[in-house]
């Protein structure tokens, strides 16, 4: 049931996404969920801070993407946590209504919106080539870098100008995770042929998060096989993950070597004129309103990541918007902390992240390291091996380790939990950002 309600709701946000600016998606749209569906009717889940003015201005949006990706006759209501489907009502059968969110490519991720700077450039020129000429230059592109530098945009940038500039071409997005969701699903049900198709059958295969094949021995081997035979057929791959070939731990050397045998290409952390123009395309393309000041502010204080970056803005933007004010620097000053304008990259250690997140929530650090259940500890667990995850360059089984020898999908998860809860909770996305700017100096 879960998991008819979840691709339900994947194509709905899909169809959300390509109608609404960025800023607007993730402050209002992105922290609802679908709790259940009753016929023709979805009933979506908004918190409380935002549920009256969702309900009173996104309704018609809501209800049109879900005519789109759910069925035509759609209705839509939006109701808050208490509320719980009847058990009398049967749920309706779910097929993707055709074409909804089919390519499952972001519209705004183009090269035209990628800001280019020193860091990116290498990477940008690498990945437009591609795109340009699939199959003919560089096959295949392993772009690699730390989470939230552009790696998931230059990837979907791709796509989307192959789409547009070769529709006769066939282009495939999936990230690693889904790449096995689905494989486990063709295994089980005994029908591998229509999986093979739909990767192998491909002009374009861009493949995202590749490190996250760590220990999946089925799964390397199925795509080690679906690699020769897109690439012994002159066919492009392109693929990301957050470090190079030679620094992926877990997977098969055969694989490995496959992912080095193109081009591979970095991407490092933008300087502060290539971040003040990221702030000022983000604001101008979501009508967001931001002077120079406030960009000022943002950009000399948050300085690890692109995502991060953007992140900040939202977070400023979103707290004026709740409370009728415009944006300010006195308010980013406020939500962001006075951090020093040069910090230093890639020096943080697992025991710093530690320290400083038992000392921001108010914990021991002796109870990170235990079993310790409790929510507030398992919380604040949680946001410090994200923050492992972002600024050290450890793998999740290193991270684990420095745990109290937590296994790596303890990581894992955590990591997923946390990118998505900041985005729904004002408060964590603070903390985390309190924490990233401290430990980034």
């Amino acid at each position: 049931m879960r998991e008819q309600l979840d691709s339900i709701w994947d194509c709905v946000r899909g169809e959300l996404r390509r109608e609404v600016p960025d800023f607007k998606f993730h402050i209002w749209l992105e922290p609802l969920e679908l709790a259940g569906v009753e016929g023709r009717t979805l009933y979506v889940k908004a918190p409380d801070h935002i549920r009256t003015w969702v309900r009173d201005r996104y309704l018609p949006l809501l209800a049109a993407a879900s005519a789109r990706a759910f069925r035509a006759d759609a209705l839509v209501e939006v109701v808050d946590g208490a509320w719980t489907p009847d058990p009398g009502k049967p749920d309706a059968p779910f097929a993707p209504a055709p074409g909804a969110n089919e390519l499952r490519l972001r519209p705004k991720y183009t090269f035209e919106q990628f800001v280019i700077g020193r860091g990116n450039r290498f990477a940008h020129a690498a990945a437009l080539a591609v795109a340009e000429q699939p199959g003919q230059t560089y096959n295949p592109l392993f772009i690699y870098g730390r989470p939230g530098l552009g790696k998931t945009h230059l990837l979907h940038a791709v796509g989307n100008y192959v789409t547009r500039f070769a529709p006769a071409l066939t282009v495939r997005y999936a990230t690693v995770e889904e790449f096995t969701t689905e494989f486990v699903q063709a295994v089980r049900a005994k029908d591998t042929d229509a999986f093979k198709r739909s990767f192998r059958g491909v002009d374009v295969l861009l493949l995202d998060d590749v490190q996250f094949l760590a220990d999946k021995t089925r799964t390397e081997e199925e795509l080690f096989h679906t690699f020769n035979v897109l690439h012994d057929s002159g066919r492009q791959l392109v693929m990301t993950s957050d470090r190079s070939p030679e620094q992926l731990g877990g997977i098969e050397d055969r694989l490995g070597e496959r992912f080095a045998s193109g081009l591979v290409v970095g991407l490092e952390p933008p300087d502060l004129p290539v971040r003040r123009a990221i702030l000022e395309k983000r604001a101008r393309l979501d009508s967001v309103p931001a002077g120079p000041e406030l960009v000022e502010e943002i950009a000399v204080r948050v300085t690890t990541s692109v995502r991060a970056l953007e992140a900040a803005l939202i977070q400023v933007v979103a707290y004026a918007s709740l409370r009728n004010e415009l944006p300010s620097p006195e308010l980013a000053r406020r939500l962001l902390e006075r951090v020093a304008p040069e910090q230093s990259q890639g020096s943080c250690t697992v025991a710093a992240i530690l320290d400083a997140t038992a000392t921001q929530f108010g914990i021991g650090t002796d109870s990170l390291l235990a079993r310790d259940r409790r929510p507030a500890v398992a919380r604040a667990r949680k946001v410090a091996m994200y923050l492992a995850r972002e600024l050290t360059g450890q793998s999740f089984p290193e991270i684990g380790r420095g745990f109290g020898d937590r296994d790596h999908s303890t990581v894992l998860h955590a990591v997923r939990s946390v990118s998505t809860e900041v985005t729904r909770d004002p408060e964590l996305a603070t903390a985390v950002n309190n924490l990233r700017t401290r430990l980034s100096r």
